[in-house]
């Protein structure tokens, strides 16, 4: 971590910067998530930063490790805690960031065998929250070397992972959008199919229905893409 310096709070600002600018990009939530981690890692010289999200479909809730810069195979493996277990889990749940001088002694951290194998001393952890100060998820910071986080930096890394938070809330948001936009769009192509083949095949609708269905099925394509080709001879012919 750079100490004292002013350029690092430009670059601290850059990194708001172009994770705002990703808020507003066409990106999914994996690109979002990477591209977080990235750029919060190379701002902060931070040796791994790692995020992790909320499963809100699990049951009971589980928080999952979902994106980190880190690429030793041990730290890129599937991982998930309960929510009252861990770092991460303490930081969820009791909604402030958590600072740990050596990971070596510190009770709440699970890996400790990862952390000596990839050279892991300190660590930062606060919560990726958002203006209803829901906690959706986690930022992790380790550092290689003994650090001391000061109020600074601790203050500095909490306004990337709010920032972050916005933008995976942003991107869920756009996705699902995304997708429902898509599902009316296919509903309004199969509408149009069915009315050519009612015309066409002297069918009901509910026939025409199951005859784009079945072919659906039988050639391995989506219902739409049936659509569209039942569209597309009515226009050649």
């Amino acid at each position: 971590m750079e100490k004292n310096k002013p350029e690092t709070y430009e670059k601290y600002i850059k990194a708001l910067t172009d994770i705002s600018r990703a808020i507003t990009s066409d990106q999914y939530l994996e690109d979002i998530l990477k591209l977080i981690v990235m750029v919060t890692a190379k701002v902060t010289g931070v040796e791994i930063c790692s995020l992790w999200l909320i499963d809100e479909s699990a049951n009971p809730k589980k928080i999952r490790l979902k994106a980190t810069q880190a690429i030793a195979p041990d730290y890129l493996k599937d991982r998930s805690l309960a929510l009252d277990e861990g770092v991460v889990g303490f930081v969820t749940t009791h909604n402030q960031p958590l600072i740990i001088k050596d990971v070596s002694t510190e009770p709440r951290f699970k890996e400790k065998e990862m952390a000596k194998r990839l050279g892991l001393v300190s660590m930062v952890s606060v919560p990726l929250q958002v203006k209803d100060e829901k906690v959706i998820g986690v930022l992790n910071c380790f550092t290689a070397k003994p650090h001391e986080f000061s109020d600074a930096e601790v203050y500095l890394i909490t306004a990337v992972a709010n920032q972050a938070a916005v933008a995976i809330l942003n991107t869920e948001l756009m996705v699902k959008t995304k997708v429902i936009r898509e599902e009316l769009e296919t509903r309004k192509l199969v509408e149009r199919a069915k009315e050519v083949l009612m015309r066409r095949r002297k069918m009901d609708g509910n026939e025409a229905f199951r005859w784009i269905q079945k072919r659906s099925m039988d050639s391995r394509k989506s219902m739409r893409r049936v659509a569209e080709a039942v569209l597309l001879s009515e226009e050649l012919e």
